[in-house]
Parts: structure tokens; sequence; C-alpha cells
């Protein structure tokens, strides 16, 4: 949604690398620049105009002239800025010190209310709590069907006494849903209301008679975060009508400019809570403007990332993986067969992909991602014997053409997996062990263990002696010699002069080395 605005921003802060001190026009030209991508995201004007104000304002005074890198500064206070507009913190939901705990949503029709309030059920069954929702949307035809439908998807029970499609009154069912939780002990009722196509005086009479039913501890406004400024609109109009607590952004995985999502927060003085960001039940979460200010920026959303792996990862298995892929074990074909699923269950790799800092600019890369390759993957692995799985050193012609036909794929399709995953599991060994990679900097090699295996200190090298035996270059001769298997071996760069000629000797694969040559990093950059 916002890659129109990351875009415009990246391009702006790229024009002020590599300017030691910054003049008072190259900051108005800055925030010239980030005037026109709010406006070009749909940002309400009024919310434009304070943020560039804020930040020519900071970018002037002494924290700027100040800084020993002015550029990281402006990006430093874009980011700060874009945190404010977008709420400050996160806001956690307000829970009744006697349950039941209501949740009234409100919004117009099509802004996803329905879908969301199985995702909301869905999340806090996920937090502890026992949920239930109430259909109370009883004019849009089949409402309480759907209803039905995703609590059913999301293991949430539904009070549905009223069949809908125009039948039944929708106050009284709220009024009973309440009485029901009580009586089944559930400790948080989400009730979905009836939406309209614009707002109008029906619509609003029926959501504060709702309202005033069932006393809600929270009123959430569902808005479709691609609708722009009627978003911010329509927000007004029921603040004045009925008031929200708080906001739920749905649709947030469009492809629109993403500008209500930026105005509204700061237009309503109301806080965003939740946001929606795909079709599945899962796709949702609190909603963090300091993560989202680093997304838009392309600094990522690690914290996102971490959150969603500790979910997915089971910490036992993962536990043995790593002392496996340690050397302690055979880490085999099985074992990374069960990391990549659990990956895959975190959603689609490019949304993965997209979280890691810098990834903006590969966004046609992390859209032509073909997701149909881990099938194919799965598809090899599984068509292999227990043992080929466990021993993929056992591989020969014949066994990886029977893998290949039963796979559906090819023997050069089989031979690249294989060898993939022997490289990978070669080089992880050697990270473990203290090895580190060649031409790597001091200390980023002898990490000693991954994380979750303390203690795990890495092998330490024997010392050169004065009298170290030379090793011939003749491989007839180095075959009697004792020390040839042990010389054979990569050894760690001892000093800087050896960690720099490693670094000259080192070869990355063409495109890692063209991606470090664009962003400038590391000593290949």
């Amino acid at each position: 949604m916002f890659d129109t605005l990351q875009d415009r921003l990246q391009a702006t802060f790229r024009n002020l690398r590599g300017k030691g001190r910054l003049t008072d026009a190259d900051i108005d030209a800055t925030a010239r620049e980030i005037r026109l991508a709010l406006l070009e995201a749909d940002v309400n004007l009024g919310v434009v105009k304070e943020f560039v104000g804020a930040v020519k304002e900071r970018a002037k005074g002494e924290e700027l002239s100040q800084a020993l890198n002015p550029t990281q500064q402006i990006i430093k206070i874009v980011n700060e800025e874009l945190v404010e507009i977008l709420g400050g913190q996160a806001r956690q939901l307000r829970f009744a010190k006697n349950p039941p705990t209501v949740i009234m949503l409100a919004g117009l029709q099509g802004s996803g209310k329905t879908t969301l309030a199985g995702k909301l059920g869905l999340w806090l069954r996920e937090q502890g709590h026992t949920p239930m929702l109430v259909a109370a949307d009883l004019q849009r035809p089949n409402a309480v069907n759907q209803l039905q439908v995703v609590g059913g998807r999301a293991g949430v029970p539904v009070f549905a006494p009223e069949p809908g499609n125009g039948v039944g009154n929708p106050v009284e069912v709220a009024r009973a849903s309440i009485e029901e939780a009580k009586r089944k002990y559930y400790d948080t009722v989400i009730v979905d209301t009836a939406g309209r196509l614009g707002v109008d005086a029906e619509l609003m009479q029926q959501a504060a008679d709702i309202r005033d039913a069932v006393d809600p501890d929270e009123i959430l406004f569902v808005v479709d975060a691609m609708i722009g400024q009627d978003a911010v609109n329509t927000a007004n109009a029921f603040a004045e009508g009925v008031g929200f607590d708080g906001v739920v952004l749905s649709k947030l995985d469009g492809d629109a400019r993403g500008g209500a999502a930026l105005s509204i927060a700061k237009v309503t003085g109301k806080p965003i809570m939740f946001a929606s960001n795909g079709e599945a039940l899962k796709d949702f979460d609190l909603f963090h403007p300091d993560r989202m200010a680093s997304r838009i920026l392309d600094m990522g959303d690690l914290l996102t990332l971490i959150e969603q792996a500790e979910k997915t990862f089971d910490v036992e298995q993962s536990r043995k993986a790593a002392e496996k892929i340690m050397g302690s074990g055979d880490f085999g074909l099985d074992d990374f067969l069960q990391q990549m699923q659990a990956v895959r269950k975190m959603g689609p790799m490019s949304k993965i992909l997209g979280m890691m800092p810098g990834m903006g600019q590969y966004k046609d890369a992390l859209g032509a991602i073909d997701e149909r390759e881990i099938d194919r993957i799965e598809a090899i692995i599984y068509s292999m014997t227990p043992a080929e799985r466990a021993k993929p050193e056992i591989l020969n012609g014949s066994r990886r053409s029977r893998i290949a036909s039963g796979s559906g794929t090819t023997v050069q399709d089989v031979n690249g997996l294989v060898n993939r995953f022997m490289e990978t599991r070669k080089l992880m060994r050697q990270m473990g062990k203290g090895g580190g990679m060649p031409g790597m900097p001091a200390g980023m090699g002898a990490m000693g263990g991954m994380p979750g295996l303390p203690g795990r200190p890495a092998k330490q090298q024997p010392k050169k002696g004065k009298n170290a035996r030379k090793v011939s270059g003749n491989p007839a001769k180095r075959s009697g010699n004792p020390a040839a298997a042990a010389a054979q071996q990569p050894q760690t760069p001892q000093t800087e002069a050896e960690m720099q000629a490693a670094m000259a000797d080192f070869q990355l694969p063409p495109e890692l080395q063209k991606m470090l040559n664009q962003n400038n990093l590391g000593p290949f950059g």
C-alpha cells in the first residue's frame, strides 16, 4: 500500500547522501519533496502541512547542526514525526473489570466488519480469552450466514437468534447477547453491526441504539484503508453521530495510496488499534505506529517478524535442529523440510522478506517469487526414502533419477536442491563452530552457536609456532605428511592482515555482489 510513498521518500533521501553538511536550501528542497510524496499518497492536507512544518523546524534547529551525520538525522526526524501522526504508541484493548467485555464494530458496508469480527475473535482466543460473536447485522443479505462461517473457521461461537435478511431487531439481539455471554461464561462479546453504502441518519440512529443497549467498553470504527480521504470524512461523521474509541484499518494489503492510514489518527484524535493486512484470519494484529513508520521508510519490521516466528516455530524442534546443524548430530532433509514448512506458516515468502530492512528496492523481485517452488521442493524431498533424507550423501545418479520421476521434476532440479542444501549445511556448521565465513569482519563468524544454545564456545585454533612444519604443495609428498589433513582445512584469519587477504580472495555470487554494491554494504560494497 505504501510502495509509492516509500519510493518517493527513498529517492529524496538518496539525494542527500554524501553531503557532510546540509544548507537551508537542502532542507527546504527535502521538505518540498516530502510534501509532494505525502500529497501523492492522498494524506490529508492539514496533516501534511503540520508534518512538513515539524520536520523543517527540527531540521533547521540545533538538533541537526550538532549531528555527526545530517542525512541520517533527517531520516530519524522523519521517522519520529511519522510515528507521531500515526498515533504515537500502540493502544491495547480495555477489558471490563466484570466480564463480559463488550466490543462494538461500526463502519460502512464493504469495510470488512464481518470478516474482521472473526479475525478479532481468533486473536482474542489466542490471547487466552473466550470471545463470542454477535450477528446484529440483520439487513445485509446473508450477513448472518457469513458471520457463522467466519466464526466457525476461527473456532469462535456465534450468537445468531435471528435469520437476518431483513428479519429481526438488531437492538434486541445485541441486548440479548449480553445475557447469553453471562450465562455461558464468555468473557468477551464482539457485536457485528450493519453498514450502509454511505453515511446516513438511519445508520447512525441504529448504531447509537445498539450502543445504548449494550454499553460497550470499546467501540471500534472499521475503515477500508483503500478509500483515501473518504475514510477521514466518514470517521468524522461517525465520531459525531455515534462516537468511537479506536480505529481498525482493513485491507492494508491493497494497492491504494494509503493516505487514510496516515491521516485518520491525527484528524480524529483516536488511535489506530488494529490492522488487517490480508484475507487469512491470522492476517490481523495490534497496530504499532513505530513499526509502520519503519516499513514506510524501508527500515523493516523485525519485531513483527520475530513475533510471528515465535508463534509459528516449535521451540524444542528448532533447538534440536540447531544442535544438529552445529555438528552434534546429522541435520538431514527431514529437518530442513520441517523448518521450511514452519517458515511457510508465517505467510508468503514475499511478505516475510518484505519485513527485512532495505528490501523496498527489490519490490519487483519479491513480487516475482514463485510460492510453487516450495511445493516442488516438498515433492522432491517426499519422493526420497527416509535413509536418503537423513543422508543426502548417498544420492547417486540412479537414485536422483528415480526421485525426479517420482516428484514430477527434473534431475537438474534434484541436483540443485541437494547441492544447495549441502553447501548451506556446511556453511552453517562452519559458522557455528566459530570458524566464520572467509572475508567476514572480525568477530562476526565467532558466534559460538545459534540463539537458544548458550555456552557453545568457539573452538580455539592452534597457535602457530615458529617451528611449524611446512606442507608441500605436491600432493604426493603431502600424502605422507601427518599434518596434511589438518592443513587442508580452512583456517580462520587471526590478524588484521590475514583478514584483509581473506577478504580480497573471497568471491561472492554475482547477484549478492550486485546487491551489496548497490547498497554500499560491507567490505564488498
